[in-house]
């Protein structure tokens, strides 16, 4: 255990190293330093794939679900996206060193927030090896070095993402210390990596829910929760029930092993009769499995009877919840106590319920017909995203560059001095 604390607090002082002289290097460098990333992962394919075949092989072998093959799994296309994110990262404009908020005193001070990096982060994450990619350039362009800690599902596709990008970076000028890939598979490594006081500013998770509530219990230095998405879409009376039918559809089917996947339908009880007979039998053909109240089996007896726990499951698979409700109100009420604030969307043709919605549901990203599926970083505009943010404090919603910063006050004066 020594040793191992000694291996992490190593990387973590490697990291506040290559922290100031990112802190302080300018857009030009670190833009440079993006492109030569994205050049590695282009360059770099035959390697990736054959770190993630390695991955994928022994996941299948241990019996990993469909959905977490899904996530784990490169392919041209994810790494040509991959090396995309990189550049769309390096087009964003550069927070850091912005000045808002600039007040004058009465007595001559200038008074303003600038923006600066956070310093060293944490990412912890299950899966997904992309998160590699991703988080290493938001946070270089923000000026943050990262210690990154994937799952050992994804160890050997991490370690190759990593290496090449951290590489890229040396290339480019910058200290390859800026992104760093923690290499043992030992889970004790990221107990290490929660507690390291002093040298990690800050962590952020990604992964399920008892993983996220066990990195919120060991953890010492600050944690920005990556929450679960048990995301609704709830059809109101008013809604066209053919754009209704495309919406969910969209929200279950297009990609169900992630957090911005619809897990429930709500449907007004005057809309579910005309919509039932062509949007259910339609998911039940897309390999959905459909579990429904007492009111969905009566319109649709092929659904499974939904227990209680449905309700409040993130399936991140091919599964949906489906509820018939009385009305607007019982909607936000089911929404509201089983929501994990994540996402929640209502399809509907009446201002006044869209505007209501809107105000009341408490949830990251909240949207009025369309789907939960644009909740994500680069459909927001953000470039990628290291994360989708579910708390309150910090940041709220999908993270990219400008939420991976901080401010401190700068005060501008001319020799002023305090009566």
């Amino acid at each position: 255990m020594a040793n191992l604390r000694e291996q992490m607090t190593d990387l973590a002082r490697k990291a506040q190293r290559a922290a100031r002289v990112l802190g302080a290097a300018g857009s030009d460098r670190k833009n440079r330093a993006l492109q030569a990333m994205a050049d590695a992962v282009t360059g770099g394919q035959s390697r990736i794939l054959a770190a993630n075949g390695r991955d994928l092989e022994a996941a299948r072998a241990a019996g990993l679900s469909g959905a977490l093959l899904d996530r784990l799994t490169l392919n041209d296309r994810r790494l040509r996206d991959m090396a995309a994110g990189l550049l769309e990262i390096a087009a964003l404009p550069d927070p850091v060193g912005e000045v808002d908020q600039e007040i004058t005193r009465p007595n001559g001070l200038r008074v303003g927030r600038m923006r600066v990096p956070l310093g060293v982060i944490g990412m912890v994450y299950e899966a997904r090896p992309n998160v590699t990619a991703d988080a290493a350039g938001l946070c270089l362009k923000a000026g943050n070095a990262v210690i990154l800690r994937g799952g050992s599902e994804a160890l050997h596709s991490n370690q190759a993402i990593g290496g090449l990008v951290s590489e890229a970076v040396r290339e480019a000028g910058l200290p390859a210390e800026a992104v760093q890939v923690v290499a043992t598979p030992d889970r004790k490594a990221v107990e290490e990596l929660l507690t390291l006081e002093g040298w990690i500013d800050c962590v952020i998770p990604r992964g399920g829910r008892d993983f996220l509530r066990w990195v919120a219990e060991t953890a010492t230095v600050p944690v920005i929760r990556h929450g679960e998405g048990n995301c609704h879409v709830y059809v109101d009376q008013t809604a066209d029930p053919k754009m209704a039918e495309e919406i969910v559809f969209n929200a279950k089917v297009q990609r169900p092993g992630v957090c911005n996947a619809a897990e429930t339908l709500l449907v007004h009880a005057s809309e579910a009769p005309g919509l039932f007979p062509a949007l259910l039998p339609r998911l039940v053909s897309a390999g959905v499995e459909l579990r429904g109240c007492e009111r969905t089996r009566a319109l649709f007896p092929e659904a499974k009877a939904a227990t209680e726990a449905d309700w409040a499951t993130e399936f991140l698979d091919l599964i949906l919840a489906v509820k018939v409700v009385e009305d607007f109100d019982a909607a936000l009420n089911h929404i509201a106590r089983y929501g994990t604030g994540h996402s929640e969307a209502i399809v509907t043709s009446d201002y006044f319920r869209a505007e209501r919605f809107l105000r009341e549901v408490d949830a990251a990203a909240v949207l009025v017909n369309a789907s939960t599926r644009f909740t994500d970083g680069g459909q927001f505009g953000l470039g990628a995203e290291i994360g989708i943010s579910t708390q309150k404090l910090h940041a709220r919603g999908p993270m990219g560059v400008r939420e991976l910063t901080t401010t401190k006050f700068v005060v501008r004066g001319q020799g002023q001095i305090r009566s």
